[in-house]
């Protein structure tokens, strides 16, 4: 048996050309179709010009936010089919350079706000609002909630306010807005008063701006209307059990969700009195 060396000093070193690739491509890299992932959110987004993606991503309606889940319809079917061991090969292939190709931009994202890379510039306005575009695009948020962020990630103070600034301008940007979404999530959920405020506050949203929404709520009849869906959704889970069962199960529920002790004396003497 001859060694490595006297077979490359006999029969020369093999380069791409010569060895095929195992798939028979001998250009695998270009078959690929992987375009990088940073590329692609630059010239969707432009230069402040992400209004539309952002409603794009936001409307989509769809549970996960429009994005695909990886391998859902690729190899797993492919094999209960069974499908040949070469398109196996090809599978994985693909899923490797996409995972490659999203690893690459991900660390591209994440090194300058980790401290990983030498030339952040915490007064670099661009990449400051091109994190907060992500942020954006990822989920809306408050100006409390998005400033904590982008602290978070080593921006400048100063820029950060600037980032804002332009942000509320183009109006992608809109703490009162976001705030009557959260009340309207509470109320999909039967929280009251106390419990909006505390969510808002949660999110970002400024006290001031928190206690005016949910008191304009208040007025309209939205915190009544949930504590009477909540006493009607426990009235008719506990029914037949004994009545102060019922009622402590319904003041730990209304406790729990931010209801007001009159209000919820209210519906407990209307629904639960039997």
């Amino acid at each position: 048996m001859i060694s490595v060396q006297e077979f490359l000093a006999q029969h020369g070193f093999p380069d791409g050309k010569t060895v095929p690739d195992a798939l028979g491509d001998p250009e695998p890299s270009k078959s690929c179709g992987v375009v990088d992932a940073a590329d692609r959110d630059t010239s969707a987004r432009g230069a402040f010009g992400t209004g539309a993606a952002l409603a794009g991503r936001a409307g989509s309606g769809l549970p996960d936010g429009g994005r695909s889940r990886s391998g859902s319809f690729g190899i797993p079917s492919a094999r209960r089919m069974g499908a040949s061991r070469s398109s196996h090969v090809a599978s994985d292939v693909a899923e490797a350079s996409d995972a490659a190709g999203a690893a690459d931009a991900s660390d591209r994202y994440s090194a300058p706000h980790a401290g990983k890379s030498e030339s952040f510039d915490p007064h670099d306005f661009d990449a400051c609002r091109e994190a907060a575009f992500r942020l954006l695009d990822a989920a809306p948020r408050s100006t409390g909630a998005l400033r904590q962020r982008l602290a978070g990630k080593g921006y400048d103070d100063g820029m950060i306010d600037d980032v804002i600034d332009r942000l509320a301008e183009l109006h992608l940007l809109d703490d009162e807005a976001y705030a009557r979404s959260v009340v309207r999530y509470c109320s999909n959920r039967m929280m009251g008063y106390r419990g909006a405020v505390m969510e808002m506050r949660r999110k970002g949203v400024a006290p001031s701006l928190a206690h005016r929404i949910a008191d304009e709520a208040a007025a309209q009849g939205v915190f009544e209307e949930a504590a009477w869906e909540l006493g009607r959704k426990v009235a008719k889970k506990t029914r037949g059990l004994d009545r102060q069962v019922r009622l402590r199960r319904f003041w730990s529920a209304g406790g729990r969700k931010g209801h007001d002790s009159d209000t919820l004396r209210r519906v407990a003497h209307e629904l639960l009195n039997d």
